[in-house]
């Protein structure tokens, strides 16, 4: 049984979606976020959960952690994908990181506009998520938050060949998830969920403190094929934020 468990958590995770569900939903409207329980038993966790994300994460709340995240990435073979719902990058063999001590496999990052976690209530105009699992399928998100700024050079070749309808193409070159990130890697921490449907819980999150750039013109890019794909962000429900540098 255990297997069996393990197996449909990946499947459900490898996409942090239910992208190729028959139950359409989406950002705005009557599939948007404030529906999303209702459109499907699937769904139902979107609307019954207590430890869903995003959240705002009140910095003075947060009590310290001394585990620092420790990443091992290497650069990698992969794909750009556009699920309809967001940029995706989904990668071969991309290392891993250390988080509160266990190892996690990164997968993939996909991408928000805006971020979908805010701090102290302030919002970042993107985010990438990325999402990580360890040998006993526990999963784990490393979350980055971005300022509008310089060309991200990281994420050159994601923003120039993203895919504008649903569909995939190839990294034309290996890339190594570590270049993403900034020099520090001090965190927030929450336990929470999925943040597209069906919000499925046990992910913890690790927010880092500090933003990196994008450019005005990537910003601009990514938003021509998804001008908001960020759900609001959720009651913290008693849930405790740690932090860690």
């Amino acid at each position: 049984m255990k297997k069996v468990l393990v197996a449909v958590c990946l499947t459900a995770f490898a996409g942090f979606s239910y992208a190729d569900s028959a139950v359409k939903w989406g950002y705005d409207g009557n599939i948007g976020p404030a529906n999303w329980g209702d459109l499907s038993k699937d769904f139902a966790t979107c609307k019954t959960g207590q430890v869903q994300a995003p959240i705002d994460i009140q910095t003075k709340q947060a009590s310290k952690n001394n585990a620092p995240i420790k990443t091992n990435y290497k650069a990698s073979a992969g794909e750009i994908l556009n699920n309809g719902h967001t940029i995706q990058v989904n990668l071969a063999d991309g290392g891993s990181a250390n988080l509160g001590g266990t190892d996690y496999k990164i997968l993939q990052f996909h991408l928000h506009t805006p971020a979908e976690e805010k701090i102290d209530g302030k919002s970042f105009p993107f985010n990438a998520h990325l999402v990580h699992q360890s040998a006993d399928g526990k999963l784990a998100v490393i979350g980055v938050l971005f300022n509008e700024g310089k060309e991200n050079i990281a994420l050159k070749e994601v923003f120039t060949n993203m895919p504008s309808t649903e569909g995939k193409t190839t990294l034309k070159t290996p890339l190594n998830t570590g270049t993403m990130l900034p020099s520090s890697l001090a965190y927030y921490s929450y336990a929470g969920s999925l943040t597209t449907p069906g919000c499925g819980e046990g992910v913890q999150f690790y927010i880092l403190k500090t933003p990196v750039e994008l450019s005005s013109a990537q910003l601009s890019a990514f938003k021509k094929i998804f001008p908001m794909n960020a759900r609001p962000v959720m009651p913290l429900n008693g849930r405790k934020i740690t932090e860690g540098s």
